[in-house]
């Protein structure tokens, strides 16, 4: 009998890819954990989470998933794979079995986020009044990006990957945190997902743990190790997975 110690993928969030993650990633490479980043297509929930778990059906083993933002959206359907034995959500929306972020959002006062977004049309088939969002670049540092130092702040507005507002209304066809458990960081000076829609999604889905971090949206990049740590947490409680 072989044991396997859980991968961890890690699953970003809108307007970002899976470089978002990179702080975060290199300190779980360090401490010897397996890790993959894959990007999502930030077009469709169903469609991001279906890329999602192939990626975690892939894997020889047992698998925590970590998700950013809207990525806690995408593992909360993903994460119904077998194989799946944790899932940590990072300043992440939970929604429940036909909900969507949109949903969630609506329960609580707006962020700054919405009075700074790009808005251009993107129609699709069954959908010609679909449209792409972005961060206005000039907000990006303020809004999405607070914490980080300018120059760094500057190219990620302008390499931003625009988000289908398809993704953010689509509603979940799954609720993994059900069965499997589940842990979540509150960034508490997060100005772009509201830190009450975090916490209300965490608390309602019955979170093993939730930790507040006095951070902004990107707490994988300004509190690195606080996110380590709390994936850690999962992958010993994952334990082993016999072979």
């Amino acid at each position: 009998m072989s044991t396997t110690a859980p991968t961890v993928v890690l699953v970003h969030g809108a307007f970002a890819d899976a470089g978002s993650w990179a702080p975060v990633t290199r300190s779980l490479l360090d401490r010897g954990h397996r890790v993959i980043a894959p990007s999502t297509h930030l077009r469709t929930l169903a469609g991001d989470a279906a890329s999602v778990r192939w990626v975690v059906e892939s894997v020889d083993g047992p698998v925590v998933l970590a998700g950013h933002s809207y990525g806690g959206a995408v593992i909360t359907v993903a994460g119904a794979a077998e194989n799946v034995v944790g899932l940590v959500y990072v300043a992440a929306y939970v929604p429940d079995e036909a909900e969507s972020p949109a949903d969630l959002d609506a329960r609580y006062p707006a962020t700054d986020l919405r009075d700074h977004l790009v808005v251009l049309p993107n129609p699709t088939p069954g959908r010609a009044d679909g449209v792409d969002l972005s961060v206005e670049p000039s907000a990006f540092l303020p809004v999405f990006a607070a914490g980080l130092d300018l120059r760094t702040a500057e190219v990620l507005a302008v390499s931003q990957r625009s988000f289908a507002d398809e993704a953010y209304t689509g509603a979940a066809s799954a609720a993994a945190w059900k069965d499997t458990p589940s842990w979540g960081i509150v960034a508490t000076a997060d100005k772009t997902v509201q830190p009450d829609v975090q916490r209300y999604g965490y608390e309602r889905a019955g979170f093993k743990q939730i930790v507040d971090v006095d951070a902004p949206h990107l707490v994988m990049q300004t509190h690195p190790e606080a996110v380590v740590d709390l994936i850690e947490t999962a992958v010993q409680s994952g334990g082993t997975h016999s072979a």
